[in-house]
């Protein structure tokens, strides 16, 4: 499947391939975790019963077992227990930066990740789509689960480039108002724009219900900040130039940085979002493996 594609590693696919992509709350169509992944076409066979949520059409209740157990649930069926996933990919000018240690961009290296999990999701028989994004949306690829779908995830993911400034909150905004079927947001983003804003977005997708998880990329160098020459820097999205001595800045940069991934761990967290932080010189398939393995550890 999907031979060929420069962001599907095949020795990085052996590794992980062991491992299914657990959703871990109740979304649409499926009891996350435990979801059978069967694969009917367009069969509507009962599956199951799952307790009645908010939004739910009430024409699916089970009268007659509401009278057994005095619970309200409603029936499931098997066409509906796949996962409907949506991997939101940041193009953004600044998903662009490598240092000089580093050996892929953030975006390169959030392409790996995305074209990994697509591969995972797909292999289950679950459902999965793309959005790139900037300032707007680039590219939306609807969910499917067939493997002909991956080759076009896979074909799109080789010809994106980054691109100009960020307006991720827009992004998510449009987004959440459009994905009707509640399901699974998986974002891959350095968060480089307004974390206010941004998290306003986020909860957008919460308050729709989906499950999100967040994987905050970086460049080693955003994190460490190892510069000790007069250095000239470059605004990867505006192109603004300042020349600084890192001397001067070190110490408040790093508190900054800090602050910035502490504040949206503690956001994530209160909205209850999956956070996960990583930067470029750690090896994306063994960073996946570790996350979907404590996941699976979950449940």
């Amino acid at each position: 499947m999907a031979k060929g594609y420069r962001y599907l590693e095949p020795t990085a696919v052996a590794r992980l391939s062991r491992i299914n992509l657990i959703a871990r709350s109740v979304v649409e169509g499926f009891i996350s975790g435990l979801h059978r992944s069967p694969f009917h076409g367009f069969s509507v066979e009962f599956a199951e019963h799952r307790e009645y949520t908010p939004g739910d059409n009430i024409k699916d209740i089970d009268w007659q077992a509401y009278g057994r157990t005095d619970r309200y649930v409603v029936k499931q069926y098997q066409e509906e227990t796949n996962l409907k996933a949506h991997i939101l990919l940041d193009t953004s000018g600044s998903m662009g930066y490598k240092s000089d240690e580093s050996s892929l961009t953030k975006l390169q290296y959030a392409s790996y990740l995305a074209a990994s999990l697509a591969y995972l999701m797909v292999r289950q028989q679950d459902s999965v789509g793309l959005v790139a994004f900037d300032e707007k949306i680039n590219h939306f690829i609807p969910p499917r689960s067939t493997a002909v779908h991956l080759n076009v995830l896979l074909k799109t993911l080789e010809g994106i480039g980054a691109g100009k400034v960020t307006n991720i909150s827009q992004a998510f905004h449009d987004l959440a108002e459009n994905i009707k079927r509640r399901g699974l947001i998986i974002i891959i983003s350095d968060l480089l724009d307004e974390p206010r804003d941004v998290m306003r977005g986020l909860r957008h997708f919460r308050f729709k219900r989906h499950e999100v998880i967040l994987f905050h990329v970086f460049d080693r160098w955003e994190i460490d900040f190892p510069f000790r020459k007069l250095t000239d820097f470059v605004d990867m999205e505006d192109h603004s130039e300042i020349q600084i001595d890192p001397r001067f800045v070190r110490e408040d940069y790093l508190a900054q940085i800090q602050e910035f991934i502490g504040a949206y761990k503690r956001e994530c967290a209160s909205a209850r979002i999956e956070y996960v932080q990583t930067h470029t010189g750690v090896p994306y398939d063994l960073m996946l493996h570790s996350f979907l393995a404590k996941r699976k550890q979950l449940h």
